[in-house]
């Protein structure tokens, strides 16, 4: 069985605060963060995945958080030259870090881009005063613009903003605003998806007012249409993209590609010479992270094969352009017939396309995913 491409997501557990709305690991940092201790157990951490590496390289690394961008540059870097030594970088390989408007300088964003950084992911959500206080942000709208032009001006032509819809009491002309302030901004990609309240969020207890559901319809649409009239194709449920743009590291995820998780609360996904996938993830805290005697892997789990359908189905069907059928069993080394009943089923109710070559969603199976996936179910 061919191995998959092999990426690396690291993940930087703190924020200036935690938004109520987030449901990720992200801890409110105190007045000095552990940046050398935290960077000395990520390295640590990888010495103990480099069984996964399999003599592949690295095709993207993304720094995901909290804010990795509360980091300074030369901490990165370390991580970043442990990778390289360990592991190695493919040819132009993408290099990502998240990064919030109001925690970066310009002088920090040069550093990242020395580094070999070579895209950010900026966390936006909305450019309304309004919108962003009920968010818990701690930017403004003119920060977040500033933001993108700190970003070319320090020599990065590759970014993504990072937008919200469905926010509190948003009407389809804020919606539509903030898309076109974004837009203005010229990113090269825009990650445009609606709000939802998560279990373990301040939302979730105190649940804000949010907009209706024909109003939440009427914003999506209108939203497609404003996006694909100015060049950005939807290639993904929430993701948007200039011709050739589309996140390389995301779609490694979303072709059911292999990752290493480095990190507090880091998931990661291997396939080893043998067939056999795990996903593996760490523990959740950062202070227990730092602790080396429970630092690790807080669960390791092999996918068994009746799983492998759904878990592959899971990622490939929310590209709007869906995968070649031959990648099932590439990725999976399963027989494609093991989806002959349930595609059937699916294509009968109009939500999987009559494409002997393509596993794709129809438009109604985009709209009713999870109802697909059901029938992939083992």
């Amino acid at each position: 069985m061919e191995l998959p491409p092999l990426a690396a997501y690291i993940h930087i557990p703190w924020c200036v605060r935690k938004c109520p709305y987030c449901d990720f690991n992200s801890h409110a940092a105190g007045p000095e963060l552990p940046e050398d201790a935290y960077i000395a157990a990520l390295l640590a951490d990888l010495e103990c995945e480099l069984d996964q590496v399999q003599g592949r390289r690295l095709t993207s690394i993304f720094f995901g958080g909290g804010t990795p961008s509360l980091f300074s540059a030369e901490v990165l870097g370390r991580i970043l030259d442990g990778l390289e030594q360990r592991v190695g970088f493919a040819d132009g390989i993408e290099i990502t870090l998240e990064a919030n408007p109001g925690t970066f300088e310009q002088t920090k964003f040069r550093d990242y881009r020395s580094l070999g950084i070579n895209r950010l992911s900026i966390g936006v959500q909305s450019f309304q005063a309004a919108k962003l206080k009920a968010l818990g942000r701690i930017h403004d709208g003119d920060e977040a613009i500033r933001a993108a032009d700190m970003a070319r001006a320090a020599g990065f032509d590759n970014f993504n903003l990072d937008l919200m819809h469905g926010l509190p009491e948003q009407s389809l002309d804020d919606a539509l605003s903030d898309l076109r302030i974004a837009i203005a901004q010229q990113p090269t990609h825009l990650s445009w998806y609606q709000l939802t309240v998560e279990p373990n969020t301040e939302f979730w207890s105190k649940p804000p007012k949010l907009p209706e559901d024909e109003t939440l319809w009427d914003i999506q649409e209108a939203g497609q249409a404003l996006l694909a009239g100015h060049g950005y194709g939807q290639y993904e449920t929430s993701a948007y993209a200039q011709p050739g743009r589309q996140a390389r590291h995301n779609l490694n995820y979303w072709t059911f590609g292999d990752f290493l998780g480095l990190g507090a609360g880091a998931h990661g996904k291997s396939t080893r010479p043998d067939g056999q996938i795990r996903r593996n993830w760490k523990t959740r805290l950062p202070r227990d992270y730092l602790d080396p005697a429970k630092r690790f892997r807080a669960g390791d789990k092999r996918l068994q094969q009746n799983e492998l359908p759904f878990e592959f189905l899971m990622n490939v069907l929310r590209l709007t352009d869906g995968v070649p059928t031959l990648l099932f069993t590439q990725r999976t080394g399963l027989p494609l017939d093991l989806l002959a009943e349930a595609r059937r089923k699916a294509e009968a109710r109009g939500l999987l396309a009559s494409d002997p070559e393509r596993l794709v969603a129809t438009a109604k199976g985009q709209l009713f995913l999870n109802d697909l996936l059901q029938l992939f179910l083992p």
